[in-house]
């Protein structure tokens, strides 16, 4: 490694490569996390009390919206992985949640770009749950 002098950091180069490789890395994860988000296929979904306390014809809208969303922006996912998102249903604030976690469900996966090591959980919630 290439190691500047006076601030003891990586050269250009080497910034660049890592750059590049967080950029690799954001973009594996935001597309994982769509296809998830899209088809609830890959991990898991759980709806919150609020949620459920809505009844079943709530729970289809804001299922199909969360399915459908595609207003991600700075404000709402500011590392660009599509993990979080919020949207009005019938005067309330709904979110959404994606979490990244081993297979066993214990720990936190290691690299959430790796779907082999990797189980996302998605928590749908009223706001006010959060």
């Amino acid at each position: 490694m290439n190691i500047d002098n006076q601030t003891n950091a990586p050269d250009g180069n080497e910034r660049d490569a890592v750059s590049v490789a967080e950029a690799a890395r954001t973009t594996i994860v935001r597309c994982l996390n769509d296809t998830f988000r899209t088809t609830f296929a890959g991990g898991q979904v759980m709806l919150t009390q609020g949620i459920l306390a809505l009844g079943g014809e709530a729970q289809r809208i804001i299922l199909e919206r969360v399915r459908g969303f595609d207003e991600f922006c700075t404000d709402n996912d500011p590392h660009g992985e599509h993990d979080f998102g919020a949207f009005d249903h019938a005067g309330q604030r709904i979110a959404f949640k994606i979490d990244y976690y081993d297979l066993s469900l214990t720990y936190g996966s290691e690299n959430p770009a790796d779907a082999s090591i990797t189980r996302r959980v998605m928590t749908i919630m009223l706001m006010d749950e959060w």
